[in-house]
C-alpha cells in the first residue's frame, strides 16, 4: 500500500492480461454485521480486508463477537441476541458509513449503553433521519455533538412495533439498510414489521444486495411497491455457515474503464479480464458496465468474468440517471474527459454527502486537467479538453477520499501522454489498499516510458541511502545494483555452482533470473532476507570474481533493465546514469572527500563490531577509486547531464530534500 504523501504516475498506454479484485465493501459489511447477530459460527470467504471492514471487526470483538481470521477466511461466532445485550462499548467507525448506520441501527434495537463515533468527517455525514426513524420505534438514542450527526450515545429501547415506521430515501439508502438488517431483532414476538420510505428511494440497488444477503441469514424481505418493505413475523437470524462475497462492483469499475481507454497496441491480450465477477453479480453496480458500453466500449461477460478492450473512439459522449449506481457513476466523470462531447451524470445528490462532497470535489479536479466543469445540486455535466493539445499536468487532490484517487489514476491514459500527481494516494485503503499495485501490475507505460532517478558515485558517498529514502518518498522501486553481484555470487553458492569461465553460461542464467527484491532497506533473495548474508567477506571476494565474468556482466544488465517498473525506478550503483540508464529522468551524482567518506565507512564497521584505522579505510577508498574510474567496462564517471551533489556536510534527509526539489522543477504540474 502506498503512504507516501503524493504518487507521480507516469502516461499510461493501457491494460492487459488478467484481475482477480478484493471483496465486495458494500457485501463485506453487512455480511459481518448479520454473522454477528447469528447464534452460532459463520465462515466468510473472500472478505474485503480494508479500513471499512477493520473498525467492523474491532467493533464486533468490543461486542463479544469471536472473530477469528485465517488468510482469506473469517469465521465470526455470533452474539446469542435472544438471551443476552452486547456489553458497554465505545466504538471508533473511522469514516465507515456502512458501519455507522447499520451498527447505531442494530444496537438501538438491541439497546444497552454504547457510544458511536468516527474521524472528523463521518461527523458531518448525515444520520438524522435514521435517528428520527429509530425514534418512532422507541429507540434512545442522543446526540454527542451536533444534532443530526455523530457522534451519538445509545441506551435501552421501549420499542412500539405496531406502527409502519417512515424513513427518507432520498439521503442514503444505508439509512434504509440500516432498518431492514435491525428490525428482524425485533420482529419475534411481534406481527409483520412494516418500513414505508419517505421520498424517492435512492440507490435502490444497494438495498437490493441487503435484502439478497437477509435471505442467505433465513430473513425474507417483501417488498410492496417502491416504498414499502415488510420484515415478516417471527423473522429470526440463522447462519448460513459458509458465505462467499464477490469481488467489489465499484471497485471493478476503474478496470473497466480503463480496459475501455486501453489502446489495442498496449493490451495485446485482447483486453483485460477481470476474474470472479461477472453477470450473476448481485451487486448494483455491476451495471456500469451498461453505462460503458453506451460509451463505446466493447465488454464480453459471463457468469464469473468480464473482458473489456477499447471500441469506439473517442469514447461517446452520455447523458445518464446514475441513481441505480452512485458509487461508480463517478467512474464514468473521469470517462467523460474520452468523450466526443459534454456528459452529464443526474440524479447524484448523494455524491455530497459521501466522504466529501463529491460533485464539488469531482468539478474541481476535473478543471485542472482541462475539462469545463458545470455542476449543480444534483448533477454535474462535463466538457472535455477539446484536443490533446488542451489537456494539462496536474497535481490532483483526494480529499481523503478513495474513490477520488482512485478516478484519478484514469487521467494518467490521456491522450497528450502527461503525468499525473495523486496526493495522499494511500486514502484507497478505506476500500482498496493494494489498488495502485493492482493497477500496474496490469499497466502499460505511454512512449514517454517508466521515469527513472539514478544516484551514482563512489564507494561509501551515502548513495544507497539516499537512494533508499528517495524510493519510500516517492512510492518508487529501488535498485540495488552493487549488491546484484554479491546476490549473484550468493545464488551460486546456493546452487553448489563454482565461479570460474566453465561454468559461465550457467552463472549468467542464475544471474539473469536471479530473484532479487530490494524493500525497505532489506536485500531478499527468493523471499529469504539475506541483507546481512551478502555482506561477508567471502561473498565480497566471489562477488569480484563474477563480476569479471561478461556473460554474466551483460546478464545482470539486462535483470537491471526489468527492474523498470511501474511507477517508476530509484537506481542506484556506479554506472547507473552512463550505462544502464542512459536515458533517465535525473541522474544524480554524489561526490564527498575521501576523507568523509572513510568516516562514514568507520562508523558502519564500528557498528558491526569491526576494529579499523581511520587512515586504512582513507587510502583503501583512493585506491579504490582510481581502480573504479578506470576500469575497463562502464568506469565510474558522472553522466554529462547529472547533477553534483555534495553531500560532505549533508544528512540523509537533507540530501534527499535536495534530490526533491531537482525532481519537482522537472515535473510538469502547474497546481503542485
Amino acid at each position: 500500500m502506498f503512504t507516501t504523501g503524493f504518487l507521480d504516475v507516469p502516461a499510461l498506454a493501457g491494460v492487459g492480461s488478467a484481475v482477480r479484485l478484493p471483496g465486495s465493501k458494500s457485501i463485506s459489511n453487512r455480511v459481518l454485521l448479520l454473522a454477528a447477530l447469528s447464534a452460532g459460527k459463520t465462515r466468510i470467504d473472500g472478505l474485503l480486508d480494508s479500513d471499512d471492514t477493520r473498525v467492523m471487526l474491532q467493533a464486533l470483538r468490543q461486542l463479544g463477537c469471536g472473530v477469528a481470521q485465517n488468510g482469506a477466511s473469517t469465521e465470526i461466532v455470533g452474539l446469542d441476541t435472544q438471551t443476552a445485550t452486547p456489553p458497554p462499548a465505545k466504538l471508533f467507525l473511522g469514516n465507515a458509513g456502512t458501519a455507522m448506520r447499520s451498527l447505531t441501527a442494530a444496537l438501538a434495537v438491541l439497546g444497552g449503553q454504547f457510544e458511536l463515533s468516527g474521524v472528523p468527517r463521518m461527523h458531518e455525514r448525515p444520520i438524522g433521519d435514521l435517528v428520527d426513524a429509530l425514534r418512532q420505534l422507541g429507540c434512545q438514542i442522543d446526540y454527542l455533538g451536533q444534532g443530526g450527526y455523530p457522534p451519538i450515545a445509545i441506551g435501552q429501547p421501549a420499542l412500539r412495533l405496531d406502527q409502519p415506521i417512515a424513513v427518507r430515501g432520498d439521503v442514503s439508502s444505508q439509512f434504509l439498510t440500516g432498518l431492514l438488517m435491525a428490525l428482524p431483532l425485533a420482529s419475534a414476538g411481534a406481527g409483520d414489521v412494516v418500513i414505508e420510505v419517505a421520498g424517492e428511494l435512492i440507490s435502490r440497488p444497494y438495498i437490493d444486495i441487503t435484502r439478497a444477503i437477509l435471505l442467505r441469514f433465513g430473513v425474507a424481505v417483501r417488498c410492496e411497491g417502491a416504498r414499502r418493505f415488510v420484515i415478516p413475523a417471527g423473522s429470526r437470524y440463522r447462519s448460513p455457515g459458509q458465505i462467499q462475497v464477490e469481488p467489489d462492483a465499484s471497485s471493478a469499475s476503474y478496470f473497466i474503464a480503463a480496459g475501455a481507454l486501453s489502446d489495442a497496441a498496449a493490451a495485446p491480450s485482447g483486453g483485460l479480464t477481470i476474474e470472479g465477477l461477472g453477470d450473476n453479480a448481485i451487486q448494483g453496480d455491476i451495471r456500469f458496465v451498461d453505462a460503458v458500453r453506451r460509451m463505446g466500449a466493447h465488454v464480453e461477460s459471463g457468469p464469473d468474468h468480464l473482458r473489456v478492450r477499447r471500441g469506439a473512439w473517442p469514447l461517446k459522449a452520455i447523458d445518464l440517471d446514475c441513481n441505480h449506481i452512485p458509487d461508480s457513476a463517478m467512474t464514468l466523470a473521469a470517462l467523460a474527459l474520452y468523450a466526443d462531447g459534454p456528459s452529464t451524470l443526474r440524479n447524484i445528490a448523494s455524491w455530497r454527502v459521501k466522504e466529501t462532497d463529491r460533485i464539488a470535489a469531482m468539478a474541481a479536479e476535473l478543471r485542472k486537467l482541462g475539462a469545463t466543469v458545470q455542476e449543480g445540486a444534483d448533477c454535474i455535466r462535463i466538457t472535455p479538453p477539446a484536443s490533446p493539445a488542451h489537456w494539462r499536468a496536474a497535481s490532483l487532490s483526494t480529499y481523503d477520499d478513495h474513490r477520488m484517487a482512485m478516478c484519478a489514476s484514469l487521467a494518467a491514459f490521456n491522450p497528450a501522454q502527461l503525468p499525473v500527481r495523486i496526493q495522499n494516494p494511500g486514502c484507497v485503503a478505506k476500500t482498496f489498499p493494494d489498488y495502485f499495485e493492482t493497477l500496474f501490475a496490469v499497466a502499460r507505460p505511454a512512449a514517454a516510458g517508466v521515469p527513472v532517478i539514478c544516484v551514482d558515485g563512489p564507494t561509501a558517498s551515502g548513495k544507497g541511502a539516499l537512494a533508499g529514502a528517495l524510493a519510500q518518498r516517492l512510492g518508487y522501486h529501488y535498485l540495488d545494483s552493487g549488491a546484484l553481484y554479491r546476490l549473484s555470487a550468493l545464488a551460486a553458492e546456493q546452487a553448489a555452482l563454482s565461479i570460474d569461465v566453465r561454468h559461465e553460461a550457467a552463472l549468467a542464467q542464475l544471474a539473469r533470473t536471479l530473484p532479487a527484491r530490494f524493500d525497505g532497506g532489506h536485500i531478499w533473495l527468493a523471499g529469504q532476507d539475506v541483507t546481512d548474508a551478502i555482506r561477508t567477506e567471502a561473498v565480497g571476494m566471489n562477488a569480484s570474481k563474477i563480476a569479471a565474468l561478461p556473460q554474466v556482466r551483460a546478464a545482470l544488465v539486462a535483470l537491471q533493465h526489468g527492474f523498470q517498473r511501474l511507477p517508476g525506478l530509484i537506481a542506484d550503483g556506479r554506472d547507473m546514469g552512463t550505462v544502464i540508464f542512459p536515458d533517465a529522468a535525473l541522474k544524480v551524482y554524489l561526490t564527498a572527500s575521501s576523507e568523509q567518506r572513510a568516516r562514514r565507512r568507520h562508523a558502519q564497521l564500528l557498528s558491526r563490531g569491526a576494529a579499523v584505522k581511520m587512515a586504512d579505510l582513507c587510502a583503501d577508498l583512493q585506491a579504490r577509486d582510481a581502480r573504479d574510474m578506470n576500469r575497463e567496462a562502464a568506469p565510474l564517471k558522472a553522466a554529462k547531464d547529472a547533477l553534483l551533489l555534495d553531500n560532505s556536510a549533508l544528512s540523509i534527509a537533507q540530501s534527499v530534500e535536495q534530490v526533491l526539489l531537482w525532481w519537482q522543477a522537472r515535473q510538469p504540474f502547474q497546481n503542485a
